[in-house]
């Protein structure tokens, strides 16, 4: 199997000041000219998932209401993978460039998360004008900002 080399660029943090990326000192740099995005890819490590098991697993018993019953790993967002990836849009709140921390409204990540990377969201490349999704999800919000307003406890299992 190849393997590659995977370095943290920094955290996830979340507390009272609310949500936000804290790089490394070394990466600060690249947060050159990121003013005027309203809003991010964010790729992270399930850190707290990242051990044999979780690895191994390729079958999930669906955590989705009105899905069907199982779901391979790639057709969910589960930590359990075989690489233990994450993808998050996230909306840009504030940008301290200087001391290299980037406010977010809302990230699906825990405090101490590892960032592996940060990419600019622009329309052109990441926007889908008509998905396509299978039925059971086809009521799920259309974009993320109306996504937080949604009842997502009437969609998961748990």
């Amino acid at each position: 199997m190849e393997r590659f080399i995977i370095k943290s660029i920094g955290k996830v943090r979340v507390d009272n000041k609310g949500m936000r990326l804290e790089l490394e000192k070394e990466f600060i740099p690249a947060l050159t000219n990121l003013e005027g995005f309203g809003y991010i890819h964010v790729l992270w490590w399930f850190d707290q998932n990242d051990h044999l098991d979780s690895r191994s697993k390729l079958i999930e018993k669906s955590p989705y209401k009105g899905s069907p019953e199982t779901l391979g790993t790639f057709a969910t967002r589960s930590p359990e993978r075989p690489n233990p990836i994450a993808l998050t849009c996230a909306y840009i709140t504030y940008l301290d460039c200087q001391n290299g921390i980037i406010g977010l409204a809302f990230i699906d990540a825990e405090d101490g998360t590892p960032v592996l990377d940060i990419k600019p969201y622009t329309p052109s490349l990441d926007r889908v004008e008509n998905p396509i999704v299978p039925q059971w999800c086809a009521h799920w919000p259309k974009n993320v900002e109306t996504s937080g307003d949604f009842d997502w406890d009437t969609v998961f299992n748990f």
